[in-house]
């Protein structure tokens, strides 16, 4: 196991011990030992677990050091799994309720009897949850709250989770001999922030052997239906995967088909009616005559055989290139299908050259040991150096974020001195900016003085607390940090975390007003959890002149891939290079602070 999996490991036998109701010496013990874990380097961790010399680590007791050294070696930890399996599942389940901690959950057990989420939500209807002592009908309302949004959330799953399940099976059926072409279709391949299931195409003449493969890959738990050229499966992780197969000359169509959206294939069905034909999933044909669109297309397919489409036909398209063409279209990037004008500016010809993850050249929303993050300063720095980046922006928290073990104005200043020494160094290619991620307080305050601000390179600046603040306040005190002159990007703009917790109220386009007359960013917190700003906010914000900076918001090494999830979203908003800052070199990034500070 690396250090930060093993961290994790030991934070989750915090969390448990915690949930059985442990000493809780023990448990703060983990706890440290997970912490003391990250903030050490890699390098330094197996040198010291070779010499022997892990135990000489404060906060390393004898039995934690056995621990870790078997975690590192092995992978595995006897004393983990026996843990894990004293404990009713149902339990550990009802810690994904937002608000719900161990204790509570604790307490719910010992006075309530309940042990699983359908006991909680029935426990919460007799409104036996709110005489408990520590909660109350407010947190019996949360709690019911967490749990109808826990039902909801659960037919949805993370892009950036989806797309790492499907791409091994778009490998798997790409190498199957029988597969001439092989595309994910659906909301994953429009870039959706989420998705509710996994849908792949296949072009193969012979099908039995693809529906074959794909019923009995690696990861299905049941098969739900299997046909000749259909077959569902529920793969381990809950997630649904479609397969369709079709003949390769149907294959474009039924691509476009059945990567949607909904809203655009409409749209896209009524341009071809207005010249005369139909399209479908079986392909482009005259809407008038005898036969359905699946005869009409085969009709169509046996006249033309291998000659080249006649104007305005669909015999003969290879393409979603060649499909678009044959309705007056350009090419449709599948991010933009949404029904959301893509087709008046295509029909224009003035579809942007979308942004894309290659023009990116750093990140500036990143978080190292410091405060919350699990990797050192040189760690996050080696790493962006590794992905090719001229530049990285470390943001930790702030002090008012206590939780996050954000920096007193002592340890910001001693960041900011490491950071200028370590580019002194020149142990890297990579530049890295000393900046900080700010909180605005209740009032919209900032949490450091002026002084302070003024010595970092740049400033951004977050809400993490009074999130139940009504819009107008919420707006007004954003807005009031927009205007601090130090300040120079807004982080994560509603605060949502997609899956778990609703963004707080704050009106959007004034926000976007307000930074646009400030000149401040608005990040696109690449967070797969976040991708917050919204991309349906981004078009009309760009073109009023509001500048993007796609920020990962990363809190280890491994964190600052998820870029590619903002570049994805971004795309989405229509956006192009010119409008995001970090596409800039190094130069231009330095001459924007300065000339904006």
């Amino acid at each position: 196991m690396t250090k930060n999996e093993i961290a994790d490991v030991l934070e989750e036998i915090g969390l448990l011990l915690e949930l059985k109701g442990e000493n809780p010496f023990k448990i703060r013990a983990y706890q440290a030992g997970a912490r003391a874990l990250e903030a050490l380097e890699a390098a330094e961790l197996e040198r010291l677990i070779a010499a022997g010399e892990l135990g000489t680590i404060k906060g390393f007791g004898e039995a934690l050091v056995q621990k870790i050294t078997e975690l590192h070696a092995t992978g595995r930890l006897e004393f983990f799994e026996k843990l894990k399996a004293s404990i009713a599942p149902g339990l550990v389940e009802m810690l994904s309720i937002p608000g719900l901690g161990p204790k509570k959950i604790r307490a719910l057990h010992d006075k309530l009897g309940v042990a699983d989420i359908a006991a909680l939500a029935a426990a919460c209807a007799d409104d036996r949850v709110a005489q408990l002592d520590g909660f109350g009908e407010k947190s019996q309302e949360k709690i019911l709250a967490g749990i109808r949004h826990r039902e909801a959330y659960g037919k949805r799953h993370l892009w950036w989770d989806a797309q790492e399940v499907a791409a091994p099976i778009l490998a798997g059926l790409r190498a199957l001999p029988a597969v001439e072409r092989a595309e994910a279709a659906g909301s994953l391949r429009r870039g959706m922030e989420t998705i509710g299931d996994l849908d792949f195409l296949v072009a193969a003449a012979d099908s039995a052997p693809v529906v074959a493969w794909f019923t009995t890959m690696p990861g299905v738990k049941e098969v739900t239906a299997q046909g000749e050229t259909k077959a569902s499966v529920r793969l381990q992780d809950g997630l649904q995967a479609d397969l369709r197969i079709v003949p390769a000359d149907q294959f474009v169509f039924a691509l476009h088909h059945f990567t949607g959206s909904k809203d655009h294939n409409v749209l896209m069905r009524q341009r071809a009616l207005a010249r005369g034909l139909s399209l479908s999933e079986w392909g482009l044909v005259p809407a008038e005559g005898e036969g359905t669109a699946k005869e009409k297309a085969a009709k169509v397919k046996a006249e033309s055989g291998d000659r080249k489409p006649e104007s305005g036909g669909g015999a003969g398209i290879r393409t979603e290139a060649e499909l678009f063409g044959a309705l007056g279209l350009k090419f449709i990037p599948p991010e933009l299908r949404e029904g959301r004008g893509e087709i008046e500016a295509a029909e224009a010809g003035e579809l942007p050259r979308l942004v894309e993850l290659a023009d990116l050249r750093g990140a500036f929303h990143n978080h190292t040991t410091e405060s919350d993050g699990r990797n050192t300063l040189a760690e996050m720095t080696a790493a962006a150096a590794a992905l090719g980046w001229e530049y990285l922006g470390i943001a930790d928290h702030s002090k008012a974020s206590f939780q996050a073990n954000g920096l007193s104005e002592e340890r910001l200043r001693r960041q900011i001195a490491a950071i200028r020494q370590l580019n002194a160094a020149k142990q890297f290619k990579t530049h890295v900016f000393a900046g900080v991620e700010c909180d605005i307080l209740a009032d919209g305050r900032l949490d450091y003085d002026d002084a302070l601000l003024g010595e970092l390179d740049y400033v951004v600046v977050s809400v993490h607390n009074a999130m139940t603040q009504d819009e107008a306040t919420m707006t007004a005190r954003i807005i009031r940090a927009i205007e601090h002159p130090h300040v120079t990007m807004l982080g994560h703009l509603t605060g949502r975390l997609l899956l778990r917790r609703e963004g707080y109220a704050v009106d959007a386009a004034k926000v976007i007003d307000a930074a646009i007359a400030n000149r401040v960013i608005i990040e696109l917190n690449a967070s797969p959890w976040r991708l917050d700003m919204d991309w349906r906010l981004w078009r009309k914000a760009a073109e009023k002149g509001l500048l993007c900076a796609i920020n990962p918001d990363a809190h280890e090494t491994d964190g600052l891939r998820h870029v590619a999830a903002g570049v994805n979203s971004a795309r989405k908003g229509w956006l192009v290079k010119e409008q995001v800052l970090n596409t800039r070199p190094l130069a231009g990034v330095q001459r924007w602070f300065r000339e904006w500070a």
